[in-house]
């Protein structure tokens, strides 16, 4: 069953600490939220399961929808419901990022800046540095644990958040903890720069094509590990302003591949789950074509996501946009 508990944590980087590369080290990080309440952020720094060194990625302009869905910085722990439409985090289908720019660090090696725990701590020691730096950590709950200090910092009660990496398409025994809208991540608001910063953590064994109800690993995902290189992708979007062409509530799309590739069968979906499928054309290597919306699909102008699907119903690619990215009118958001 999925992991219970999902929520994400918003608080204050108070210290932190640094567990090795041996047994099943965690990168922890002490937090304390506006009531006084402290916590225990566990990063994942290793995986269990071969290959150990951990997928990541860090967005430090991340711009995306959710931002403007959490909960107050420094108002501690809110669960979150697993499903669209809210603060959730689904790698896949909430198009935080692109998989494919996934990089694998080690969890610990001497020397500096040249592995996953010393990537943390840039972040991480920046925030307890500067106490206006709200850090949210999403993942599953544990505690609080009346009359037991925690492990690792001593505070009572013990109580925190762990599981802050993907939580879908696993693999052997973790299959158990797969489900959707409930993949954890650290995401760091620094409101003098007004400019968020996003750490994505990930296990190589992990699979990114997932079923939409179960997140277990899809069987055609199963036979074709890693990341495809699309040959189709979503460039742009524009949701409104003066007639022009591109036409207002539009998605641009590049066909990247030295290939033709004919459309039919492909579908766009929107942040609502509205499908619209793609008009018979081919589309030549290096060209573009703008697709209107229609049959529900649209734009919303607050901001959204525009998911690409390929024939066969697989997630190819995917964008997300803010309002804040489309703050003039009739221009096109690009990717």
């Amino acid at each position: 069953m999925p992991i219970a508990g999902y929520g994400v944590l918003a608080c204050r980087a108070v210290e932190r600490r640094r567990e090795g590369s041996t047994g099943t080290p965690h990168y922890q990080i002490h937090l304390a939220d506006d009531h006084g309440t402290h916590y225990r952020a566990a990063v994942n720094v290793l995986s269990q399961q071969a290959p150990p060194d951990l997928l990541y990625l860090v967005d430090d302009d991340f711009r995306h929808p959710l931002t403007s869905l959490l909960p107050p910085a420094g108002s501690g722990w809110t669960a979150l419901p697993s499903k669209p439409g809210g603060a959730a985090l689904d790698f896949i289908r909430g198009n935080m990022f692109a998989p494919a720019s996934m990089r694998t660090l080690p969890p610990d090696l001497p020397g500096v800046d040249n592995d996953l725990a010393d990537l943390l701590d840039h972040y991480v020691q920046r925030a307890i540095a500067d106490p206006t730096t709200a850090v949210y950590a999403f993942g599953q709950r544990f505690g609080p644990e009346p009359g037991l200090p925690d492990k690792v910092f001593g505070f009572r009660p013990g109580n925190g958040v762990h599981d802050i990496h993907m939580n879908q398409g696993n693999a052997g025994r973790f299959t158990g903890d797969d489900g959707v809208w409930q993949d954890g991540a650290l995401l760091f608001h620094l409101p003098a720069e007004s400019r968020w910063t996003a750490v994505f953590l990930a296990f190589q064994s992990q699979a990114w094509h997932t079923d939409d109800v179960t997140g277990h690993t899809l069987p055609t995902a199963a036979l074709h590990p890693g990341v495809p290189d699309a040959p189709l992708r979503v460039v742009g979007v524009r949701t409104g302003g003066a007639p022009a062409a591109p036409p207002a509530g539009s998605v641009v799309l590049l066909n990247a591949s030295p290939e033709p590739v004919e459309l039919k069968g492909w579908q766009l979906a929107d942040a609502h789950g509205y499908l619209l499928p793609l008009e018979p054309q081919v589309l030549a290597p290096g060209t573009t074509t703008a697709v209107s919306g229609g049959n529900g699909f649209h734009l919303d102008p607050s901001g959204g996501t525009v998911t690409l699907l390929d024939p066969g119903g697989l997630k190819v690619h995917g964008v997300a946009y803010t309002d804040r990215q489309r703050q003039r009118e009739g221009w096109t958001v690009t990717f």
